[in-house]
């Protein structure tokens, strides 16, 4: 019966998740607000099918687990110190204002001052997931707007690991008046010994466990050994050194990251983390109870009257006063008019502790689907306000006190130096005379290669090269694929070729697209695909030995020529 009510709860979760995560989808919102439905719609306050939430938090767990991993993966202390003179005053002051305020209601409603102030720290923190979404949907990721959001949100993550780790000294069972300040340094000593011991173990360690795995070439292996790298120190750190399993996950994915696995790491994990994910917020979906919006309407439409009002105004204002165009400043404010998935792990920990009451569950995630849904609907009414108050005196101040823009430009994965540049996939004796001849002629190859020695080769002599699979979105975006002007696959016969046709076509239209393949019967499925040019290994060799011949028979250039152009015509109707 256990294991019934363990299956029933996973295919229902999922199955709620994945229908209303699809409608979310269809009419414009983040998934996140489909996922959180399904956990209302599972859950025991609502009729129909309810999942085991015990089950549930379980799963939600390792969903915080893998979130925190990801976080370390994707941390950039370049892109932080990029941003830092914005980033670090802004995302401390804001989060200070909208602490401050949501904890100020919380204890005029008579909530203790713990749970108030876990309640504003979680209304605090933005979702990083929306954030993102937000500015690719409208090409603002990689502007000076969109750095210093990344940027912001960097502080906010690293303030939120930190918080995950002091929050169960403060208001934990050992919090007492004359054991604080001990127990608070003990603590700080525990973290710091961790920080050592993954950092100078680990990163010994784990490179070449990752680096071993790689030489199998297993994909699945590879996948499990991140999986249990990421879930086995975030358990040891909570064993060994008595903090929370995110502090672990988090410092894993930073050791990952820095190693030569990491983008592998990132793109192959992902599926894993995403399904454990999708489970969390599920799980917070289910103690949701829509009968608290019409007991409590007051405090949650305060509570999001700060995260959309009062948020962007004090980010509009921190960012005006530290001499930022009002452009900039509205760019960043709104993208951070929502909360998500720290605020659920926040409150979770609140929950844990003791502290932070159903109450206050519910006005967070009924805030959160909210805000997220109203989030892309106020990044598009910039224009609009800029328009209306481009003319007025405050702005014609702000933008003649502002500094110029900020100047500092990301490209993800790779850096180019050509105005135009190939991709080439394999670094065989094909691949190697390809990338030499693309450079000779003023076009720079970029490579994609599954071999970890090459890749570092590669890149020693000053070619662009990536380790990673490149069947995976994820890699022909850091490869470049959208500013790329081809795309060459120089391996025949490789695993998913058609695949990798379909989405860089899908990525790049304009994109020129060269394949290989060993049999002439290939040839049309890869052209189906989407591919510009096939070259087969039996076309090609018999063009080359027909040629040798007519030479041995004394044909001139001329008459080679027109017979190559015959046969590669012949060749090309046999393709299509």
């Amino acid at each position: 019966m256990h294991d019934l009510n363990l299956i029933m709860t996973v295919t229902g979760g999922f199955v709620a998740a994945l229908c209303f995560g699809y409608l979310a989808h269809r009419i414009g919102l983040s998934s996140i607000v489909g996922f959180l439905l399904a956990g209302i719609a599972v859950g025991p306050y609502t009729p129909g099918f309810v999942a085991d939430r015990h089950m549930a938090e379980q799963f939600a767990e390792i969903g915080v687990i893998l979130l925190m991993f990801g976080v370390g993966l994707q941390f950039h202390f370049k892109e932080l110190l990029e941003v830092r003179r914005a980033a670090v005053p802004g995302a401390l002051g804001q989060s200070a204002v909208a602490t401050l305020l949501s904890a100020a209601v919380a204890i005029g409603l008579g909530w203790s001052w713990p749970a108030a102030i876990i309640f504003g720290l979680a209304v605090s923190v933005a979702s990083t997931v929306v954030l993102l979404r937000v500015l690719v949907d409208n090409n603002e990721l990689h502007t000076p707007a969109g750095h210093i959001a990344v940027g912001w949100l960097v502080v906010e993550d690293l303030l939120t690991v930190f918080l995950l780790v002091i929050l169960p000294v403060l208001f934990g069972p050992q919090a007492s008046g004359g054991s604080l300040p001990a127990a608070v340094g003990l603590a700080l000593v525990k973290i710091a010994l961790l920080i050592v011991v993954t950092f100078w173990g680990g990163g010994k360690v784990i490179p070449r466990i990752l680096e071993h795995v790689a030489e199998t070439h297993s994909r699945e292996l590879f996948t499990l050994t991140v999986l249990v790298l990421a879930l086995g120190i975030a358990v040891a750190s909570a064993k060994f050194f008595g903090v929370s399993m995110a502090l672990g996950a988090f410092l894993a994915g930073m050791v990952v990251k820095q190693s030569d696995f990491s983008f592998r790491a990132a793109t192959e994990a992902l599926p894993m983390r995403d399904a454990f994910a999708v489970l969390f917020f599920v799980s917070v979906g289910m103690l949701f109870d829509p009968a608290h919006l019409m007991q409590q309407p007051g405090l949650v439409l305060t509570v999001l009257a700060i995260i959309v009002i009062g948020k962007p105004l004090a980010a509009v204002v921190i960012m005006s006063a530290l001499g930022y165009a009002p452009r900039v400043a509205l760019s960043v404010a709104f993208a951070l008019a929502q909360i998500g998935e720290f605020s659920f792990i926040l409150a979770s920990v609140g929950r844990d502790l003791g502290v932070l009451e159903q109450s206050g569950a519910n006005t967070l995630v009924a805030a959160a689907i909210i805000s997220i849904s109203l989030n892309p609907l106020l990044y598009r009414t910039i224009p609009f306000l800029e328009r209306q108050t481009k003319g007025t005196r405050l702005w014609q101040w702000l933008e003649a006190r502002s500094r110029p823009d900020y100047a500092g430009a990301r490209v993800e994965g790779a850096t180019f130096t050509s105005s135009d540049r190939a991709i080439v996939v394999g670094y065989g004796p094909t691949g190697k005379t390809l990338a030499r001849l693309l450079t000779e002629n003023g076009i720079e190859p970029f490579v994609v290669e599954m071999n970890l020695h090459t890749v570092r080769q590669l890149q020693q002599e000053g070619i662009g090269a990536l380790y990673g699979d490149v069947t995976l979105k994820e890699t022909l975006e850091a490869a470049g694929i959208e500013q790329a002007v081809a795309l060459v696959l120089t391996s025949a016969g490789m695993q998913g070729e058609e695949e990798v046709i379909r989405l860089a076509r899908q990525l790049n239209p304009q994109l020129r697209i060269l394949a290989r393949t060993s049999y002439l019967r290939d040839m049309p499925t890869l052209y189906r695909a989407g591919a510009n040019a096939v070259f087969s290994g039996e076309g090609e060799i018999a063009l080359n030995m027909t040629e040798h011949m007519l030479r041995g028979l004394g044909a001139t250039d001329e008459q080679i020529d027109r017979q190559r152009d015959r046969v590669r015509a012949e060749l090309a109707t046999v393709g299509r």
